[in-house]
C-alpha cells in the first residue's frame, strides 16, 4: 500500500563533477596545468613531491595541495622546502572531492602560478573514481607493495595518464617482482607511461619530472599562453 511519500535520491558524483568543470574552467582561462597524485598510504607520495621540488621549481611556478583524513604533518613537511603548500582535510572521507578542491585553487594567486599538484588521500580505491578537475591522475605505487595491485585495484590504473613505481632502492632488499609488477600494469592500461624511480637517491627523477614539464607545457598551449 502506497503511503504517498516520495523518495527523492540525489546524484552526488553529478555534484561533484559540477565543481571538476568549474576547476577545468578556472585552469584554463589562467593556463594552469595540475595532476592528481594518487597511491596507498606510504607509498611515497609525499617523498615524490619532495624530490621534485627544487628541479621543478626551476621551470615552474607551482602550489601543492597536500590532501589528508587528519593531520597536517605532510603540509608542515613539504612547506619547510619553502613551496606554496595548503592542507586539504578531508574530515574522514577517503578521497577528496572536486568542491574542496575548488575553494583551495580560488584562494591561490593564479597570476603567479601555472601548476598545481595534489597528493589526494591516500587510498587506490576512491580517489580513481573522484574527477577533481585534473589534467591527469597519476597511479604511484612502492615496491613495498604487492605486484598485483594494479589488478586488484585496475580502476586507478585504467583512469591514470601515467604510473610511478617508487622505492626502487629498496628493490634488492625485497621479494618483488619489478618485470611481474610492470607486466600487471600493462594487462591493465598497456599504453600508460611508468616511471621507476627512488625518490631519496633521485634515480630516474629527471624522467618524471620531464613528463610533469610536459603536461604544463600542453596546459599553456590549450590556453593559447604559449
Amino acid at each position: 500500500m502506497s503511503t504517498g511519500e516520495i523518495k527523492i535520491y540525489k546524484d552526488l558524483m553529478g555534484e561533484n563533477d559540477k565543481w571538476a568543470g568549474n576547476i577545468r574552467k578556472m585552469r584554463r582561462e589562467n593556463g594552469i596545468s595540475m595532476i592528481n597524485i594518487i597511491g596507498s598510504p606510504g607509498c611515497g607520495k609525499t617523498a615524490l613531491l619532495e624530490s621534485m621540488i627544487k628541479k621543478l621549481g626551476e621551470v615552474s611556478n607551482f602550489a601543492v595541495l597536500e590532501g589528508d583524513v587528519e593531520t597536517t604533518n605532510d603540509a608542515v613537511r613539504l612547506k619547510a622546502l619553502d613551496i606554496e603548500v595548503s592542507q586539504l582535510i578531508s574530515g574522514g572521507a577517503c578521497h577528496l572531492e572536486a568542491k574542496l578542491v575548488h575553494n583551495a585553487i580560488s584562494d591561490l594567486d593564479l597570476e603567479k602560478i601555472d601548476m598545481v599538484i595534489v597528493e589526494n588521500v591516500g587510498n587506490l580505491v576512491c580517489p580513481a573514481e573522484f574527477d577533481i578537475g585534473e589534467d591527469a591522475k597519476v597511479a604511484v605505487l612502492s615496491v613495498t607493495e604487492g605486484e598485483d595491485k594494479p589488478v586488484k585495484y585496475p580502476l586507478l590504473f585504467q583512469e591514470a595518464k601515467c604510473s610511478v613505481v617508487s622505492k626502487m632502492d629498496l628493490l634488492e632488499h625485497l621479494d618483488f617482482d619489478i618485470e611481474k609488477c610492470i607486466s600487471n600494469i600493462k594487462k591493465v592500461n598497456p599504453r600508460l607511461p611508468i616511471f621507476k624511480l627512488a625518490s631519496l637517491t633521485g634515480e630516474g627523477v629527471d624522467d618524471w619530472i620531464a613528463w610533469v614539464q610536459e603536461q604544463l607545457e600542453n596546459a599553456k598551449k590549450s590556453s593559447g599562453s604559449s
